[in-house]
């Protein structure tokens, strides 16, 4: 194996090539679109933390409107970015044969969205 190879093989987690089998592509390409689900999800939740900086201008106190903002864009960075570690691992693992990781990226996207709708429900009640 040259140094290039190798070197692709560690990127990838260090499996040897007799490790590894082309997994059902019914399966690859079901972890694809639960990737693109997740990355249309960042999408969302990016544009909404835009729109809620740009768009909730009455908002008092003036903190809220930021947090807001801040919780649903950085929600969207970090779906998008758990997204592709996700599908790269469940991808690995399915080559493999080995159980497919567990992820938090569920519970991470519930929380922000319970914070979100908490500030939103203070906002609709004393705002």
């Amino acid at each position: 194996m040259s140094d290039g190879e190798a070197g692709a093989r560690a990127r990838d987690g260090g499996a040897d090539a007799e490790d590894e089998s082309e997994p059902d592509y019914r399966f690859s390409l079901a972890n694809e679109r639960t990737f693109l689900a997740y990355l249309r999800t960042g999408l969302a939740l990016g544009a909404a933390g835009i729109a809620a900086a740009q768009f909730l201008t009455d908002v008092e106190p003036g903190w809220l409107k930021r947090v807001i903002a801040i919780v649903l864009a950085v929600a969207g960075v970090a779906t998008s970015v758990g997204a592709y570690y996700r599908w790269r691992r469940t991808l690995i693992a399915m080559r493999r044969g080995a159980p497919l990781p567990r992820t938090l990226l569920p519970l991470g996207l519930a929380l922000a969205v319970l914070v979100v709708l908490v500030l939103g429900v203070y906002l609709i009640t004393f705002g």
